[in-house]
């Protein structure tokens, strides 16, 4: 089977809704569908997060982390008062990054491990700074902003976690007509996870998808973000025309001072945040 073949193949299998999870992600994404609901009653959450160990473990470590205890309050012992600190919200987006995150945990080819494990410091970057971005250049909701940016390549995460099967399949593709069959899975990837409709659509405008000056729309969040994160993607993209990114256009809504304490607020938090995950 060659490249255009195994690519045919697997979106073939996404659009009959046949994706291949591992067991954990399973596990990951019943937490995930619980606290998708609002009303979800605290002791349930708490239990939820207790049957999952790595769960629980990360989300009260994500508390302690500078993301979540900057105003110097005591150290959370408990997933009470974790959950209590972080918000539903964050407790969805660290289910979503375990999920994000166990992708790339069969991977055996060592090439393919080093591509997952940089695909996943560019995708805490980009978290950490849609976050920021959120809060003080477009004023979207800044949890959706970052729920939206640890999920922006889960299409890319199941590719590597298949790469093993398909010799070749993420090599440079010269007559581009990769991007296409990777939208699709992406596209199925992200209806089997139910990523809500919104956010999706924002991930799906990030290959074609240009920044508004001024930025308001979490596609302008996740396209700066993207723009400003210090460690890159390593998927071949879509070549596409360069959008509006140089410093001079972002001078016109950040200034140099803010855009500093910005990118220094995100790397201290994705170092936290990265950490958190890691437990």
């Amino acid at each position: 089977m060659n490249k255009l073949e195994a690519f045919g193949h697997i979106a073939a299998l996404a659009m009959r809704g046949d994706l291949v999870f591992p067991t954990s992600v399973n596990a990951a994404l019943r937490v995930q569908l619980a606290l998708d609901d609002p009303d979800c009653p605290i002791d349930e959450a708490i239990r939820l997060v207790l049957a999952e160990p790595q769960l629980a473990a990360r989300t009260v470590a994500l508390a302690n982390s500078a993301m979540f205890s900057r105003s110097g309050g005591a150290v959370v012992t408990n997933v009470r008062a974790a959950i209590m600190r972080i918000g539903y919200h964050n407790l969805f987006a660290l289910a979503a990054a375990m999920v994000v995150r166990q992708f790339g945990s069969k991977i055996t080819d060592p090439e393919l491990r080093n591509m997952a494990e940089q695909l996943w410091d560019h995708t805490i970057h980009v978290a950490c700074l849609s976050r920021i971005i959120a809060r003080e250049v477009t004023y979207v909701n800044p949890d959706t902003a970052l729920f939206a940016a640890i999920v922006h390549e889960v299409g890319g995460f199941y590719l590597l976690s298949r790469a093993d099967e398909f010799p070749g399949l993420l090599e440079p593709d010269p007559e581009n007509w990769q991007p296409a069959s990777e939208e699709i899975i992406t596209r199925e990837v992200m209806h089997k996870l139910g990523i809500p409709e919104p956010v999706a659509t924002a991930i799906e405008g990030l290959r074609d998808g240009f920044l508004q000056i001024p930025p308001d729309t979490l596609l302008d969040t996740l396209l700066l973000a993207n723009h400003l994160a210090p460690v890159a993607s390593p998927l071949p993209s879509a070549p596409r025309e360069e959008p509006a990114h140089s410093e001079s256009i972002i001078d016109l809504f950040i200034d140099e001072d803010k855009l500093a304490r910005m990118l220094d607020e995100s790397k201290a938090d994705a170092a936290s945040m990265n950490a958190a995950l890691l437990v």
